[in-house]
């Protein structure tokens, strides 16, 4: 995904519009030179947010050396900047804005409002957590959706692409009254991050997030959303208490038989199907959650396991027949390699069959 975004954005074209933008902001801005020191003999070489990282130092040599004064400039351009190019902005406030905190919170707020803010207020946080989160905590109830949204993105504890915060993965209580405020968001993009942060949170503390859980479960139809979407590790995990908390029962009276693969050899880049008949005992339907894992073969000779979702519902006692396939394509995400794969199917949270096949190189 990294590769693709870097295609799409920090382009020759849009970094020219990014220069006029804040020459409209600052007539006295040298585009000329911004450009020059942006497409460097490195700039090709550069990662997404390595460029993110470089746009943001050479706004620094281009812009007034009053960082208040940079800083109007930005906060009047960003309305009118798209796209990840905007994303520069928060990073000149984490590059250069860590000594005077009066100026840059609010600047964060107030970027974050066009692009995100969630990576430029880490190291903040690592420097001062009460400062922050009680400034975080006041953006929880503030009208726009994407600075509420904020106030969750910026302290989860697993951000992705994003500094660690060891504090929080070992006591992530301070999150908690931020995350209170927002359980019921009329905003499906800040009831996501809520979901992602307590999701992140029970990767340390499964515990305290079925606490939590079962505490809100029930609530309104929105909590009810954060919270399967918070509880998808622990589920794909097998986790019992959140799986009976969503009415996944005891798997003992569901049983699958006839695992079937349509090949036992497949190239990298071809798909596999299988199939499988899932059998409810008893009288009564039953709530089910189907999986399939698949162990794929690393080049050190272990396997790797990743679970994928089937379907769940509510299935009448009886035999029923379910088939899948799956993909051996290769991908950004994902480099298949030679030998021995097995793949098996997960019934509430217990895995209850499995085969293997052979993958063989492409061509």
């Amino acid at each position: 995904m990294a590769e693709q975004l870097k295609n799409m954005f920090f382009t020759s074209s849009s970094m020219d519009k990014f220069g006029d933008t804040i020459k409209q902001f600052y007539p006295d801005f040298d585009k000329k030179r911004f450009l020059e020191l942006l497409f460097d003999r490195s700039w090709d070489a550069k990662e997404l947010k390595e460029r993110m990282r470089h746009t943001a130092i050479c706004l620094h040599e281009t812009l007034p050396e009053s960082y208040e004064e940079a800083l109007t400039i930005l906060k009047k351009a960003v309305p009118h900047i798209k796209g990840f190019e905007a994303m520069a902005l928060p990073d000149y406030v984490e590059l250069f804005g860590r000594d005077d905190w009066d100026l840059s919170l609010p600047a964060l707020a107030h970027f974050t409002k066009y692009s995100s803010s969630e990576f430029a207020i880490r190291p903040f946080l690592a420097e001062d957590q009460g400062r922050v989160m009680s400034f975080m905590s006041a953006l929880a109830e503030d009208d726009d959706h994407n600075v509420r949204r904020f106030a969750s993105e910026g302290c989860r504890p697993r951000l992705p692409w994003g500094m660690a915060l060891p504090a929080f993965k070992k006591d992530p209580s301070p999150i908690l009254p931020i995350l209170e405020k927002l359980t019921n968001d009329e905003s499906e993009f800040v009831r996501k991050s809520v979901a992602n942060n307590l999701n992140d949170i029970s990767k340390d503390h499964p515990e305290l997030v079925l606490d939590i859980c079962e505490r809100w479960y029930g609530h309104s139809k929105n909590t009810d959303w954060i919270i399967k979407r918070a509880c998808r590790s622990m589920l794909k995990a097998g986790n019992k208490r959140a799986l009976m908390l969503f009415g996944f029962g005891d798997p003992a009276n569901l049983q699958v038989e006839n695992l079937e693969l349509d090949n036992e050899t497949i190239r990298i880049g071809e798909d596999l199907y299988f199939s499988f008949d899932l059998i409810v005992k008893g009288k009564k339907r039953s709530k089910v959650r189907l999986e399939y894992c698949v162990y794929y073969a690393k080049p050190n000779g272990r396997q790797s396991k990743k679970i994928f979702k089937l379907t769940e519902g509510d299935f009448e006692p009886g035999e029923h027949t379910l088939s899948r396939k799956r993909s051996f394509q290769d991908m950004s995400t994902r480099k298949h390699f030679e030998g021995e794969h097995q793949i098996s199917i997960v019934v509430n949270g217990e895995e209850k069959a499995k085969t293997s096949f052979f993958l063989e190189k492409a061509g």
